[in-house]
């Protein structure tokens, strides 16, 4: 039997050893680590929302007096009408029945996933789903197929010979995927759902409030079962929620353990998310408009560059394959003041170590420019 100490020394030797940052400031597109200002690539704050200062201000001007603690978890007493306030703001956007909050994205889809899974029923899942997707299948009663990344021809034909063997089936997958950066196709997914009678799961984590006219997500108006996302990226904020059916909220209210057994976010968390997505939200957009014009620069430039992608989005991967190549890579950028660390198996397949790129509202071109010209060197 292996030994801790041992598997820490093979992680080490295979460059997949990892240690949190010292970060101690962060502000705009700048990032503080061990004394060291760096421009940061690396974060998923992508309309800039969480460091601004003044946004805190005005929110603090509306005279909020909110708990900073809710003390418990929403069943007993740790609900308050700031919850109910900002799932009926979320309900508006997807018009949706009803909305739920959890505690984080993970905590969402782990929650969701294992409560509407149970003996005799299926899940088909995109085999590059997150992490939570696939821990909340392995924590449900039934089972899980998995199919590869964006082949809708082979998940149809697993769904022929496979649909018939079960109760319910829940097809799942992110929208715009949290490593590639890729779109999925959901009218594809959606015809498949219908024609084999399945529930359709999206994880808009990475597209809620970056990506639509609404800020809504890619799935903005279509015939989409249970969408999930969190507070935690584009919007600035913490925690998650899911939007579905009147029935099927109910029903996660009741078995999601993730939900039932969590102390709630404090109030006073909930009730800032709720003021960005009202009373800011003419704000949200146009900070989204900043990030869809930088994006299609940035792509404009990978092209040029000869970079190859199958990024569609603000999350741009550069793949190079080897472990050390791309923590060495991600370590001559940091000297050189840009901060994107190197991303590694297992939160991507083995060989495809890369530096994913993160842009938000406050990237500069210019700064971009200058990592691929980094890179290519």
């Amino acid at each position: 039997m292996r030994s801790l100490e041992e598997d820490l020394i093979t992680l080490k030797e295979n460059g997949q050893f990892r240690q949190i940052p010292d970060i101690e400031y962060k502000r705009d597109c700048k990032v503080i680590i061990d004394g060291k200002e760096y421009i940061n690539f690396a974060s998923n704050d992508y309309l800039g929302i969480s460091t601004k200062t003044e946004l805190l201000k005005d929110f603090y001007k509306t005279g909020s007096n909110k708990l900073f603690s809710s003390a418990s978890a929403r069943l007993l007493s740790g609900t308050s009408i700031e919850f109910k306030e900002l799932e009926s703001t979320l309900a508006g956007i997807f018009n949706k029945d009803k909305a739920l909050i959890f505690n984080t994205g993970y905590q969402c889809n782990l929650g969701v996933i294992s409560a509407l899974i149970n003996k005799g029923d299926v899940v088909f899942s995109d085999k590059l789903n997150h992490a939570s997707i696939i821990d909340g299948m392995r924590l449900a009663e039934g089972e899980f197929i998995r199919f590869k990344h964006f082949d809708y021809n082979q998940l149809e034909k697993i769904l022929q010979t496979k649909r018939s063997n079960y109760n319910k089936a829940l097809i799942v997958t992110e929208s715009v995927f949290s490593m590639d950066g890729d779109i999925a196709n959901l009218d594809k997914l959606i015809e498949l759902k219908n024609k084999y009678n399945c529930l359709l799961m999206v994880d808009e984590a990475h597209a809620f409030c970056a990506c639509g006219k609404t800020l809504s997500g890619i799935g903005c108006g279509k015939d989409i079962d249970i969408i999930t996302a969190t507070f935690g990226k584009a919007v600035g904020s913490f925690g998650a929620f899911c939007v579905s059916t009147a029935d099927i909220i109910d029903y996660l209210i009741n078995k999601a353990r993730s939900f039932i057994f969590s102390t709630s976010i404090p109030p006073i968390n909930i009730a800032w998310t709720n003021w960005l997505l009202t009373e800011k939200i003419e704000y949200l957009k146009s900070q989204k408009d900043i990030l869809e014009n930088v994006t299609q620069k940035a792509h404009k430039l990978i092209n040029l560059n000869g970079f190859e992608t199958v990024s569609e989005s603000q999350i741009i991967p550069i793949i190079i394959g080897n472990n050390e190549k791309t923590l060495n890579v991600s370590e001559n950028l940091k000297s050189q003041g840009y901060y994107i660390p190197a991303i590694r198996p297992p939160t991507v397949p083995e060989g495809t170590s890369r530096l994913r790129i993160s842009l938000t509202a406050d990237s500069r071109i210019e700064d971009f420019e200058k990592i691929l010209e980094i890179v290519k060197s």
